[in-house]
């Protein structure tokens, strides 16, 4: 039997999922994360969680799988020592500490650019070198660092190798997809030594050390490969190909991901794209989103009320439902206000107006990008737990004026394994 592994963490929990060669799924597990404030332990609960995934898998399935990639949200970034043990608390994809560098940042990158935000890795990494002693006292003989995100950090818990991430990872950290390299301006930067070797999503990078294979039951000849970020696993399980097609991840918060023949960069729009083969993935992500709605309702709530709200009649609520100011898509202010007045005494009636405003938020998502050049929307399929709410869909539907696909796969887990069995294929070529 050949198997592959691909785990998704994400915002909310971690989930792993095992495929065979067709895309059977043979195994599931997941871990939810309770909700806690970021430490230097953080780190370590993520290795605790990711060694709990792996030891759920049934030993028949767990000693047969080929390879494993690992997702991870994107722009969640550590600072490790030599051997890989952060030397600080992670840095979460949604931390604005970044705007305390945004004025040099903007002397260093071209006007636009995908770093030219307060949450962007480069950001981040350039707030540890600017307004911490972490990276100063260090020395690149004696004392090198590594800058890692969440998923590369994972990864090398499991092959040992630091230094390596992909693509889609290392986009908001200023690689170049386009060339395939860093750009000279970032490569000049002092900071430069720590930056991650760079490889496409799914490139082998070495089987798991012999203390992960004895520790987890895995096989010594699995292979571990490049990963991607949670809402690019998630585009690809949904089965999505042609250009036009696109994917709605409704998480946390809320991504958008339009398959294109051209790639979009621009910061202003908190608009960047990534490589996926010959075409590109364009889009962005807003901080609205199921964060936003578990604030004011319990699961069963939601449930419960959606049932009742009639998806065809529009309300003349109009909300900008965030958490705290600030939104990366398709608005770009860190100092955004939250709007979420007036708040009827009807609950029905407020759950359909933060339903309809976060619809209203990801059509003007997807005009933004057609209107700045992308392939014309055709229609899309949606990730996320919003995926399970029918009114929910059909008040999207109403909004967005494509048909909404059904994914083959919801689970960004399972386009995770994907991307293992890919690279699983590229080592058998080689």
């Amino acid at each position: 039997m050949t198997v592959y592994l691909g785990i998704d963490f994400g915002t909310s929990g971690a989930r792993a999922v095992v495929i065979d060669s067709v895309g059977t799924i043979f195994a599931e597990t997941q871990y939810p994360f309770p909700i806690q404030a970021i430490t230097i332990d953080t780190a370590t609960h993520w290795q605790k969680v990711l060694f709990s995934l792996i030891e759920q898998i049934p030993q028949s399935i767990k000693g047969e799988i080929n390879a494993i990639a690992i997702n991870g949200t994107s722009a969640t970034v550590l600072l490790c020592d030599r051997i890989g043990q952060p030397v600080d608390a992670p840095i979460l994809y949604n931390d604005p500490r970044g705007v305390a560098v945004m004025e040099q940042l903007r002397t260093i990158a071209p006007p636009n650019h995908v770093v030219l935000s307060a949450t962007s890795s480069l950001a981040k990494l350039l707030w540890w070198y600017d307004c911490t002693d972490l990276i100063s006292k260090s020395s690149a003989e004696t004392n090198p660092l590594y800058f890692l995100h969440q998923a590369d950090w994972l990864a090398f818990l499991l092959h040992g190798k630091l230094g390596i991430s992909d693509d889609h990872n290392a986009l908001k950290l200023g690689y170049n997809p386009e060339n395939l390299c860093y750009p000279d301006w970032l490569k000049q930067l002092p900071v430069s030594p720590m930056l991650p070797n760079v490889l496409a999503p799914g490139t082998p990078v070495g089987v798991v050390t012999p203390e992960v294979a004895h520790g987890l039951g895995l096989s010594p000849d699995c292979l571990v490969c490049t990963g991607t970020t949670d809402s690019i696993a998630a585009f690809i399980a949904s089965g999505a190909k042609q250009p036009g097609e696109a994917v709605t991840s409704l998480g946390s918060t809320v991504v958008l991901k339009l398959l294109s023949t051209t790639p979009l960069e621009d910061a202003k729009f908190g608009i960047y794209s990534h490589r996926l083969g010959n075409l590109w993935l364009t889009g962005g992500a807003s901080n609205t989103g199921g964060a936003v709605l578990r604030h004011f309702f319990s699961d069963r709530e939601l449930e419960s009320l959606s049932s009742q709200i009639d998806p065809e009649q529009e309300s003349a609520l109009d909300y900008y439902p965030l958490l705290r100011p600030g939104d990366r898509f398709p608005i770009n202010d860190p100092d955004l206000r939250p709007r979420l007045e007036p708040k009827p005494d009807n609950s029905v009636e407020f759950l359909q107006g933060m339903l309809e405003s976060i619809a209203r938020i990801e059509a003007r998502g997807y005009s933004l990008l057609q209107q700045l050049g992308a392939s014309p929307l055709t229609g899309v399929y949606t990730a996320g737990g919003g995926a399970k709410n029918p009114t929910w869909t059909r008040i999207r539907e109403r909004q967005l004026m494509v048909p909404m696909l059904t994914s083959l796969h919801t689970a960004a887990a399972y386009g995770t394994a994907l991307l293992a069995k890919q690279g699983c294929l590229l080592e058998d070529r080689v």
